[in-house]
This record gives C-alpha cells, sequence and structure tokens, in this order.
C-alpha cells in the first residue's frame, strides 16, 4: 500500500513539474516572440526615421527645382503639396488594400514564426 501512494506521489509530483515547466516554456516564448517583434518594429523605426529625412530633403529640392522653372519659388512647393494631397487621396480610398491588410498579414506572420 505504501508503495502504491510513493507511487502516487512521484506521479503527482511529476505532473506538477510538467505542469510548471510548460507553463515555464510558454513564458520563454511570449517574451521571444514579443522581443521579436519589438526589435524589428525598432529596426524598421530607425529604417523609416532616415528615410523620412532623405525624402524631405528630396522634397524640397523638387520643389525648389519646381518653383525655378515656373518662375517663383512658391509654386514649386504647390505642385508638390498637390502631388501629395493626391496621394493622399489615393491612399485614403485604398488604405485597406494598400496598408492595412500587408500589415495585418506582417504582423501574424512574425507571431505565428
Amino acid at each position: 500500500m505504501e508503495e502504491q501512494s510513493g507511487l502516487i506521489e512521484s506521479l503527482i509530483e511529476k505532473g506538477e513539474q510538467y505542469g510548471k515547466t510548460t507553463i515555464e516554456l510558454l513564458k520563454l516564448k511570449t517574451l521571444d516572440k514579443s522581443a521579436d517583434v519589438a526589435s524589428n518594429l525598432v529596426s524598421w523605426l530607425i529604417v523609416g526615421i532616415f528615410a523620412v529625412l532623405f525624402f524631405l530633403i528630396l522634397n524640397i529640392g523638387v520643389a525648389l527645382w519646381i518653383g525655378e522653372v515656373l518662375g517663383k519659388s512658391y509654386y514649386g512647393f504647390f505642385a508638390v503639396s498637390g502631388f501629395y494631397l493626391l496621394l493622399a487621396l489615393i491612399f485614403g480610398i485604398f488604405r485597406k488594400q494598400l496598408i492595412k491588410k500587408p500589415v495585418n498579414e506582417s504582423i501574424i506572420t512574425q507571431v505565428l514564426e
């Protein structure tokens, strides 16, 4: 009888250890995925900042060049801003297909990897 109770206690102890190990593994996997998503986000954020600075300076140059061609410097800025207004309207209309869906799929793919 003592042998059976010792086996049962051993089985219960191993079950508890398995449960604790499973929970710890789940925590570590969650931490790994969170760190992966966060580091990917930060790296893309840094790339995005440099891209924004590049395009800002490029747009100022293009606006000044168009303004020089048209005769008044502010005409170039109006032309460039009109181009961005057109882009904003296109992206506003098609934002689900162009932005939301690809970003959602990218995040889901990264988390499920």
